[in-house]
C-alpha cells in the first residue's frame, strides 16, 4: 500500500522564533497588529509503501525522530492516509 505523510514541524513553545518575531513586527507594520504570537515551522509531505497503517506510522515515527526534527528544539506531529492505487 502506499501512503502519504503530512509531517508538521514547529519549534518548542518554550524556545524563541526569530522569524516568528520578525513576521510578527512586519505585520504591525502592514497594519495587521491583530495578528500576533507567529511562529514559523516546516511542512513536509512525502509517500511511502508499506504494508499497513501501523507499520507507515512506525516508520513516519522514526524519520521524524531520527532525522526530520530536532527534537531539543522541536517538536512534530504527522497525518497518514492512504492513497488510492493507480490502474
Amino acid at each position: 500500500m502506499k501512503f502519504l505523510a503530512k509531517v508538521s514541524i514547529m519549534p518548542l513553545e518554550e524556545l524563541l522564533d526569530p522569524q516568528g518575531k520578525v513576521v510578527n513586527r512586519s505585520l504591525t507594520n502592514l497594519g495587521l497588529a491583530e495578528m500576533e504570537n507567529v511562529r514559523i515551522g516546516k511542512h513536509i509531505r512525502f509517500t511511502l509503501s508499506a504494508n499497513d497503517e501501523a507499520i507507515a506510522r512506525s516508520m513516519v515515527e522514526l524519520a521524524c525522530t531520527k532525522l526530520l526534527a530536532n527534537l531539543i528544539m522541536e517538536s512534530y506531529e504527522f497525518e497518514i492516509e492512504p492513497i488510492a492505487d493507480e490502474v
